[in-house]
């Protein structure tokens, strides 16, 4: 038995929903199909099929139906609590950094509802909760901040002042020589 789904109707379906009522209020009026479809911008087709639905159905025959396809595999209350597990961070579920993969989720998803998930059923579960995909920022390791914030401080104040007294220009190996 194929499942039903319990979706709501929005963005597009429901524009189109508005528009079918609109041509079944406008039939009521006693507008011609051509009139329905010129009114409201469609084929002459389409307002012929929506005037025969209002007919045989009323204005019941021209609502939108739910969306087609499977209902979704996790409730509302379930995807709320996979995200604030996924807010507490990757560290506090032991991992050695804060990045979470696709993997990492589908094994919090185990570890919290004892249920294997793929890492495409991982990412549409991210979508759901409007999570995008992010990089880590790169940074070398070698990287030593406390040198930076030294160098930030101490030696290019030192360098400025130094070729301001001079009267002299720096220039940045990565510049052309004519900016300023």
């Amino acid at each position: 038995m194929p499942r039903r789904s319990v979706k709501t109707v929005t963005g597009r379906r429901e524009r189109q929903e508005k528009r079918r009522l609109r041509a079944a209020e406008l039939c009521e009026a006693g507008r011609s199909r051509a009139q329905v479809a010129e009114e409201l911008g469609v084929t002459w087709r389409s307002a012929h099929e929506w005037h025969r639905a209002w007919n045989q159905g009323g204005v019941g025959a021209l609502k939108a139906g739910a969306k087609p396809g499977p209902a979704p595999k996790f409730s509302d209350e379930e995807v709320m609590a996979l995200e604030k597990e996924l807010r507490r961070g990757a560290l506090s579920h032991g991992y050695a950094n804060e990045l979470w993969t696709l993997p990492r989720v589908g094994c919090l998803v185990k570890e919290t509802f004892e249920r294997q998930v793929s890492s495409s059923e991982a990412w549409r579960l991210l979508r759901r909760m409007r999570w995008s995909a992010q990089k880590p920022e790169r940074r070398a390791r070698e990287r030593d901040e406390a040198k930076i914030a030294e160098w930030k401080e101490v030696q290019w104040p030192r360098i400025k002042a130094r070729a301001r007294k001079e009267g002299r220009t720096l220039l940045f190996v990565d510049e052309p020589s004519g900016a300023r």
